[in-house]
């Protein structure tokens, strides 16, 4: 890899979400001219975590933005297990929904895997479900995971932007390092990445020299879940890197302020191309939700 350009190109995660939510708005359109209908996602909401709150309302407000149908089924905290697992069965059972999507984290006293293991495969549209990662894993994904998804698409949005700089990158070839090992990003990430046929390695807080690793990296994505975890002298000069986490951390006078797992300037002034923390990854969650639940809609009809 060559020196980077300065200053290294940032990735910014609010404006190509907003590419893909006009694609899926227009793809919506087609779907409801070919089939008479809208795709329709149901969202489960167990208790009142404020965050998750926040993340359903978004959720609703974007799906019926680009023309989707559904329901959010609102249940108390003190929601009993078998009533939150009916619940979602019966979900399942409705031909007339594409996707279901139970938001985490679950109060307590809900044996979580048994409500997620509920949702079927082909309606899963966080890809949580074994199957989903089975066929991940294969070589044969079907719904992915959203956040690794959105992983790739910067990472391409970034292939692109430094050919137009002149800056010889391809993720093909690519020696790629994950830092974190989660069902949810780090290891659904590095299947993507190696069907993309990257030399990929999974790091994580025990890994032995892991500074030494992640300036190894061509490509650098960091889900660990730390603030600031990640030095900006463990950026190889030239490497691209896509920072996932979100963090809130002490910001003086009382005040608190939203970080990655990167830390940023440092990492901005060695990396060719960068995500900001937070800002990058973030807002495509939402969106590739949608384009999941599009997915999902046109594999159930599309076989009938």
């Amino acid at each position: 890899m060559v020196e980077a350009p300065r200053p290294a190109r940032v990735l910014d995660g609010k404006e190509i979400a907003a590419k893909v939510r006009r694609e899926v708005a227009a793809d919506v359109a087609r779907f409801v001219e070919k089939h008479g209908r809208a795709p329709s996602l149901h969202v489960v909401l167990a208790g009142e975590d404020p965050a998750s709150a926040v993340y359903v309302r978004n959720k609703e407000r974007a799906a019926k933005e680009v023309g989707m149908a559904g329901e959010v089924h609102r249940l108390p905290a003190d929601v009993a297990h078998d009533e939150l697992l009916a619940r979602v069965r019966g979900l399942a059972a409705d031909d007339g929904i594409d996707g279901i999507l139970v938001q985490l984290p679950l109060p307590k006293g809900i044996r979580e895997q048994e409500i997620l293991d509920a949702v079927p495969f082909e309606k899963d549209v966080d890809g949580f479900h074994p199957m989903n990662v089975g066929m991940l894993a294969s070589g044969r994904p079907a719904l992915v995971p959203c956040t690794p998804l959105g992983c790739l698409r910067l990472l391409d949005e970034a292939a692109a932007l430094l050919k137009a700089d002149g800056v010889p990158f391809s993720i093909e070839g690519a020696n790629a390092v994950v830092v974190g090992r989660s069902n949810i990003v780090g290891k659904p990430v590095a299947q993507l990445l190696l069907q993309r046929s990257c030399t990929v390695t999974i790091a994580h807080s025990k890994t032995r020299d892991l500074p030494g690793l992640c300036r190894t990296a061509d490509v650098l994505v960091v889900a660990i879940g730390r603030a600031e975890m990640v030095k900006g002298d463990w950026v190889k000069p030239g490497a691209v890197v896509i920072d996932v986490g979100i963090n809130r951390v002490d910001a003086g006078d009382g005040k608190t302020k939203l970080v990655g797992d990167v830390e940023y300037a440092p990492a901005a002034a060695r990396a060719a191309a960068i995500t900001p923390g937070p800002g990058g990854v973030g807002p495509w969650t939402i969106a590739l939700l949608l384009q999941n639940t599009l997915r999902a809609a046109e594999r159930r009809l599309g076989a009938r």
